[in-house]
C-alpha cells in the first residue's frame, strides 16, 4: 500500500523588517500623511505618483557594481533580461521623471510624492525593510536659498506630525564641506573607495559614538552581533582629524561655521560649503527658524548622490528600546541638494534640493514614547433579529448620515458573541434594539467605555444602582442624539 503523502502547509509567518498594519496604526498614518500633505501643499507643491520599480541602472550610482545588485535593494529580472528593483527612495525616481519630461515641465518644478519605498538592509528597532515616505522636492532650484526653504518645510512637517517644536531639530551640513575635510586629510574625493567608507563611517557618529566611528576609521569595527564591518584604515593622524571635525559643534552656528572652516581652511570646494551654509543660517534665523535648525558636523547622509547641504530632522526625546535601555530614537526625516541626478540621464547640470520624511519611523518613534494612537472606532449595532436587518442598516446609516462611524454585526452569532464582538473592535457605543426594545419604540443605548469604567470601580450592587448608568434607552428618533452624548460629544 502506498505511503500516505503528508500535505505541505507553509508556516505563517512574515519576512524579516517588514510588519503587518491594521486598525489604528493605518489610520495614523493616513492622518500624519494627511497633515504632512497640507504642509507641502501650502508651499506651492504638487504631487506625484511614479511607478514601484524602476530599472536599476536608472536607480543611481549608490548601488554596489556587481552582477546582481541585491545589496541594499530588491532586485529581479524582466522578461527581456533587464534589471529591474524596487524603489530605494522617492528621489531617484522623480529625476528620472523629470529627465523623461524635462521640456514640459516648469523650472524649478516643485513636487511631493507619498509612496512606499524598499530597502534590503539589517533590520532593527524602528528600522524597517518596507516603509512610506512622503519627499517634497524643487528640481531647477540653485541653493542656497531653497535649501533654507527646504529645512524650514522639513521643520514645519515633523510639527504638523505631532511633535511638539522643542522636542526635535533639523540638524544642518554639507557635502561641500564634507569633500574639502577629505581632500584635507590627503583622500580623493572622486575616488569612492577610502572617501566613501569614511563618509559612511561619519554618518554613523550620532549612533555609535566617537568611539564606534573611530574604529570605522581605522582597522573596522565588529558589532554585538558579531559582524565586523571593514574600515578605512586611515593614518592616526588624520583620523583624529576627522573626528575633530566633527566634534567642533559650538553653541550658535555662527560659531560652529567659524571652527568648521578653519579645520578645511584652504579648500575651496569646502570654502563654498561653509559660505552657502552661512547665507542658508542668515534666512533660517530671520525666519524663526533659528533655535529648530543647527549647523552640525556630524550630518553626512548616507548616499552617494548628495552634492551640497544635507539635513536630519532628529528627535531629541528619549524612549525606552527593545531591552529597557533609554535612548533617542535619532533621525525621521532628511534631505539634501543633489544636483548631479537628472544629468546622469541629461548630460546637463539640473539643480535640485529636497526633503523626506520617513512616516512609518515617525509613527513607531510616537508609539515607542507612549503617545497614544486612536482609532476613530465604530458604533456597532447589534442584529438580534435576521428578519429586522434592513431596520439596523438604517440605524447606521442614520448615524453615518450624522458623521458618526458605525457598523452592524453580520456574524450570525448571538447577543453575548455580539457584545463580544464590539469590546474587541474597540467600539465606544452599542446600539441595541430587541423584540422588547421594538414593542415600546426604543433603541438601548450601551455605553461600553463607561460600563468598563463603572465595574472596575463600582464595588456594590446599591452603588450601581445609584451610580451613572452605562446605558440609556431612548425612542427611536433619538438615537443620534443619545449615541453623540455616550461619544461626550454633546446631544
Amino acid at each position: 500500500m502506498a505511503k500516505k503523502q503528508k500535505t505541505f502547509r507553509p508556516k505563517p509567518r512574515k519576512p524579516r523588517g517588514f510588519r503587518d498594519r491594521t486598525g489604528a496604526a493605518l489610520l495614523a498614518e493616513q492622518q500624519m500623511l494627511a497633515r504632512i500633505t497640507e504642509v507641502y501643499k501650502s508651499y506651492g507643491f504638487q504631487p506625484l505618483e511614479t511607478p514601484s520599480f524602476e530599472y536599476t541602472d536608472a536607480l543611481g550610482k549608490f548601488l554596489p557594481d556587481v552582477d546582481r545588485p541585491n545589496q541594499g535593494v530588491f532586485s529581479l529580472q524582466d522578461d527581456d533580461e533587464q534589471w529591474m528593483s524596487l524603489r530605494y527612495d522617492l528621489t531617484a525616481p522623480l529625476a528620472r521623471f523629470v529627465a523623461e519630461n524635462y521640456d514640459r515641465l516648469p523650472k524649478p518644478y516643485r513636487r511631493f510624492q507619498v509612496g512606499t519605498v524598499w530597502r534590503n538592509e539589517k533590520p532593527g528597532p524602528g528600522r524597517f525593510r518596507e516603509f512610506t515616505q512622503i519627499d517634497a522636492d524643487s528640481v531647477g532650484a540653485p541653493a542656497p536659498f531653497p535649501d533654507a526653504e527646504a529645512v524650514m518645510m522639513l521643520a514645519d512637517a515633523v510639527a504638523a506630525a505631532g511633535v511638539p517644536e522643542e522636542e526635535f531639530l533639523v540638524r544642518v551640513s554639507s557635502r561641500k564641506i564634507m569633500s574639502g575635510l577629505l581632500k584635507t586629510i590627503g583622500l580623493d574625493t572622486a575616488d569612492g573607495g577610502q572617501s566613501g567608507t569614511v563618509l559612511r563611517a561619519m554618518d554613523k557618529y550620532d549612533r555609535l559614538g566617537a568611539e564606534g566611528v573611530g574604529y570605522l576609521l581605522g582597522k573596522g569595527r565588529k558589532d554585538e552581533s558579531g559582524d565586523f564591518t571593514e574600515g578605512a584604515h586611515l593614518a592616526p593622524d588624520q583620523a583624529a582629524t576627522v573626528l575633530a571635525f566633527m566634534e567642533c559643534g559650538q553653541a550658535g552656528n555662527a560659531a560652529t561655521l567659524k571652527v568648521m572652516g578653519e579645520i578645511i581652511a584652504g579648500n575651496d570646494a569646502g570654502a563654498a560649503g561653509i559660505v552657502e551654509l552661512e547665507r542658508m543660517a542668515e534666512m533660517l534665523d530671520g525666519l524663526g527658524y533659528g533655535t529648530r535648525a543647527k549647523v552640525d558636523p556630524s550630518v553626512v547622509r548616507g548616499l552617494d548622490y548628495y552634492t551640497g547641504p544635507v539635513f536630519e530632522a532628529e528627535l531629541t526625546f528619549d524612549v525606552q528600546n527593545e531591552k529597557g535601555e533609554t535612548v533617542q530614537f535619532g533621525s525621521v526625516g532628511s534631505g539634501g541638494r543633489y544636483d548631479d541626478l537628472v544629468k546622469r540621464f541629461k548630460g546637463i547640470e539640473v539643480p535640485a534640493v529636497g526633503c523626506s520624511v520617513g512616516v512609518s519611523r515617525l509613527l513607531s518613534a510616537l508609539e515607542a514614547r507612549g503617545q497614544e494612537i486612536e482609532e476613530s472606532v465604530p458604533v456597532v449595532v447589534l442584529a438580534l433579529e435576521a428578519d429586522r436587518m434592513t431596520a439596523y442598516q438604517k440605524m447606521a446609516q442614520e448615524l453615518r448620515a450624522a458623521n458618526i462611524p458605525a457598523e452592524v454585526y453580520l456574524g450570525g452569532s448571538g447577543m453575548r458573541a455580539q457584545m463580544k464582538y464590539a469590546d474587541k473592535r474597540g467600539a465606544a457605543v452599542a446600539v441595541i434594539q430587541g423584540e422588547d426594545e421594538r414593542a415600546h419604540g426604543e433603541i438601548t443605548v450601551k455605553d461600553l467605555k463607561l460600563g468598563e469604567k463603572l465595574s472596575a470601580d463600582i464595588e456594590s450592587n446599591e452603588e450601581w444602582r445609584s451610580g451613572q448608568p452605562a446605558q440609556v434607552s431612548v425612542p427611536e428618533a433619538d438615537l443620534v442624539r443619545a449615541v453623540l452624548s455616550a461619544l461626550g460629544k454633546g446631544g
